[in-house]
């Protein structure tokens, strides 16, 4: 229950919390951007109106609002607010919240948020813990992650929850908070003045991390105050770039945003946008990626996306590796960079990868199929009766017309050149050495 106390050590917390947590929303209305999630219509928003929650997995970046929704909720529903955390939590932590929150149901009937933050942090054993409860609503759970939960999330208990993503806010979202906080008696009460420009820099270097705009603008103010004699004053677009000296863009190394970036860049060289694959590769090397990792990936597209349309590219992504190993950041940098945009230019051919997927797929589906005679080892009693093998290097042209394939399988079917490049001109000078002319050009 809560006292005069209680609600005078609250304030004093408050009163001394960062800017972020001051300013954060007490209602749906306050809350700023997300309207995909919980916008008008929306069925968490619905939910949270009619007080007939259930339980959710909040997902989404560093930033965009799952604690303050989870807080909103709680209050909205008249519920018991209680966190545990995925990281110093315990089963036994668990049991005893569950515990309560049972006694609290049976003999107050007032309901308990159970706030997990990180919850792809917890073990198997702590998901499996919430499982009883969360099925029976003893608890309300609440689990936010930046993690993709039908990877990190026990099934069993993803089928007892929804799943609500949330997105990086818009600048202009970012913007309403960071003027909202200017002016606000909770946040810096019209105490400071920030140009348009200023603003746009916060914006900017928040890259829709709602967190880290208000915590930038805090530091900014506080620089300010350094310069000016009161409390108070312009803060300046010096001031933002000494509070945030570079901007915050969210990597995870082992999350999605790993991933899709990796992806970004694959595709980037694939389709032939130099300057893209060049985006990419940066926002991985500001990220402190592995360089061998990247090089691994321009020395796979080299072989699956350009193959023998030119086969220098697997020389220059070989070389690109060598050098991550040999020489490491920041130098090695440039070598990734030559190498990722050799391979955007080079002319395309997936030609390798389908051959041999093809040929797999044939080996793996057919019956064993015999090497023909004339190419079976000849150092083995009986091998004279096997027929002539006709040798390449007798002929003039170096080739010479006999069966390579097995029996059933004919030329062609396994390897279809793309029609660029070093493999389509090499292509045309097998037809000439095959007819002895040029072949017909339609």
């Amino acid at each position: 229950m809560d006292t005069l106390f209680s609600e005078h050590e609250r304030a004093t917390q408050l009163r001394n919390a960062p800017l972020a947590v001051r300013m954060r929303p007490t209602s749906l209305d306050d809350y700023v951007g997300q309207e995909k999630a919980v916008g008008p219509g929306s069925w968490l928003r619905s939910a949270i109106e009619h007080d007939v929650m259930s339980s959710v997995i909040l997902y989404g970046p560093a930033g965009t609002g799952k604690t303050t929704l989870a807080h909103i909720i709680a209050a909205h529903t008249r519920s018991e607010f209680v966190e545990v955390s995925a990281v110093t939590g315990t089963v036994k932590d668990l049991r005893r919240e569950i515990d309560e929150a049972k006694r609290r149901l049976m003999s107050f009937d007032r309901r308990t948020i159970l706030f997990i933050d990180e919850i792809h942090r917890f073990s198997r054993s702590q998901q499996d813990a919430l499982l009883h409860a969360v099925e029976n609503r003893t608890v309300v759970m609440i689990g936010a992650t930046t993690e993709n939960p039908y990877f990190e999330v026990n099934s069993a208990l993803l089928s007892r929850s929804r799943v609500v993503e949330l997105e990086h806010l818009r600048n202009d979202d970012v913007e309403k908070l960071i003027r909202r906080a200017l002016q606000d008696p909770r946040g810096l009460a019209g105490r400071f003045t920030m140009d348009d420009e200023v603003v746009n820099a916060v914006c900017m270097l928040a890259a829709g991390d709602a967190r880290s705009a208000l915590t930038t603008l805090e530091l900014a103010s506080e620089i300010a105050i350094t310069r000016g004699d009161g409390d108070g004053g312009a803060i300046t677009l010096e001031d933002v770039r000494v509070a945030n000296p570079r901007r915050g863009l969210s990597y995870d190394k082992s999350g999605d945003m790993h991933y899709d970036i990796i992806s970004a860049f694959i595709k980037s060289m694939r389709g032939s946008d130099p300057d893209a694959a060049v985006y990419w590769l940066a926002r991985m090397i500001d990220a402190g990626e592995d360089p061998k990792f990247i090089a691994r990936r321009i020395l796979i597209a080299a072989s699956e996306d350009i193959g023998n349309a030119d086969p220098q590219a697997i020389l220059v992504a070989e070389a690109a590796f060598k050098s991550a190993e040999v020489i490491g950041y920041p130098e090695c940098r440039i070598n990734l960079a030559q190498a990722a945009i050799y391979n955007a230019l080079a002319p395309k051919s997936n030609a390798c990868e389908a051959a041999i997927d093809a040929a797999l797929a044939d080996v793996r589906s057919s019956g064993q199929r015999e090497v023909p005679v004339h190419l079976r080892d000849r150092h083995r009693p009986g091998s004279d009766e096997y027929g002539p093998y006709l040798y390449p290097h007798d002929y003039p042209e170096g080739w010479v017309e006999q069966r390579y394939l097995p029996e059933g399988l004919e030329r062609g079917a396994f390897w279809k050149p793309a029609g660029r490049g070093w493999e389509e001109w090499r292509v045309e000078q097998s037809a000439r050495d095959r007819s002895g002319r040029a072949p017909k050009v339609d």
